[in-house]
Order: C-alpha cells, then structure tokens, then sequence
C-alpha cells in the first residue's frame, strides 16, 4: 500500500476535508469488497442505529444501511493493509496537522437500493473522540445514474461525492455536516474514524 498522500494532508489542512480517486490500490479494494460481501451473506451484518448507548434506535427513515465492525483485521489482507494505511493517516496528521489522534474503528456499510442517511455530524453531544470522518468506497463501475451520492455541506454549497470504488473521503468529523443520498443499486463502504482519547 502506499502511505496517504501529500494532496490528502494537505487538503485536510486547507479545507478541512479532501476527496481523493483511486486514493487505494484496486486490489485492496478488491479484496475489501470480496470481505464484506461473504461477512453479509454469513449473517455478520445489522441494521445501523442512530444515537448511542441507551438512546441509541433503528430508524429506517433516517439511516437504512446495515453495518458490520471491523475487529482483529489479522486474518484479511486486505482488512490489514488498510488498517496499515489508515494508521498511516493517523501518524501524519498527528505529525503535520497535530490532530492528537490515538486509534481508529471502523465499519463496513452496506445500503440496499433506496436507502439513505439523513444530514447529520459525525459527533455525538457528550463525546468528542471522533475528529476525523474516513470513507472508503468499494462499489466497481459505479456512474451518475446509480445516484448515492455522499453530500458534503461546505460553507454555503454542497459536494457530491459518487461512491466509485477505491475513492476515499476524509473530512473533520465535528466541522461538516453530510448525507448519504439514495442509490439505484446497493451501496457497499469502509466507514472509520480517527479517535482522540477522552479523559473521563
């Protein structure tokens, strides 16, 4: 794999976010996309909540996708070479942007056609651990027409991110509100976040 980019850096440093094509090796995503597939079909996935701990809800109309965590990546290539690259990522922008990051988690994200998620941020009110949101999208030969479009609300316009496989998004978790909008096929990620220690 190589290691995150200088323009990925440098436009987190810039603009609080960045958007890069073709940002991991075709095989890695390959091998990614293969991964979530056989955890789906064993049973490994569930309905995405909105909230947390005991105010955490299944709300279909707000969030339709369905989730698996990514544990131990030991025993996946692929699940281990992005978590190589992802804390690569962490060690730079602690280096050069001085994030204070300490860990990573990580799910894979599967949306069935028509499923979105409403506009939200990527914190909740009583825990700021999240600083950086990371998308990676595993979805070969995705077009316009597919829809499904992560948009990203900046300043006073939007951004619309098509979910091609092998593009990867980063944007400051607690800055930039989002979507998922609804797709015409299903809709297969690597979502994470880039976590600072919280004292208690």
């Amino acid at each position: 794999m190589p290691t995150p980019s200088d323009a990925l850096i440098d436009g987190l440093a810039a603009r609080g976010y960045a958007v890069l094509p073709d940002a991991v090796p075709a095989g890695v995503v390959a091998g990614l996309r293969e991964r979530a597939q056989a955890l789906d079909r064993a049973g490994a996935f569930a309905l995405a909540g909105v909230g947390r701990a005991d105010e955490r809800r299944q709300r279909s109309d707000i969030r339709g996708d369905r989730i698996a965590w990514i544990g131990d990546a030991a025993g996946d290539a692929s699940e281990l070479a992005t978590a190589q690259w992802l804390d690569a990522l962490r060690v730079r922008c602690n280096r050069e942007l001085m994030l204070g990051l300490e860990d990573v988690e990580a799910h894979y994200a599967i949306y069935p056609p028509g499923a979105r998620y409403e506009r939200h941020r990527d914190r909740f009110r009583d825990d700021d651990a999240r600083v950086l949101s990371c998308v990676l999208y595993l979805n070969h030969g995705w077009t316009s027409d597919d829809g499904g479009a992560l948009r990203l609300y900046v300043d006073d316009h939007a951004i619309d991110v098509m979910p091609q496989a092998g593009t990867f998004v980063a944007f400051l978790a607690a800055d930039f509100d989002h979507e998922v909008l609804p797709a015409r096929r299903e809709r297969a990620s690597l979502t994470g976040w880039l976590r600072r220690r919280v004292l208690t």
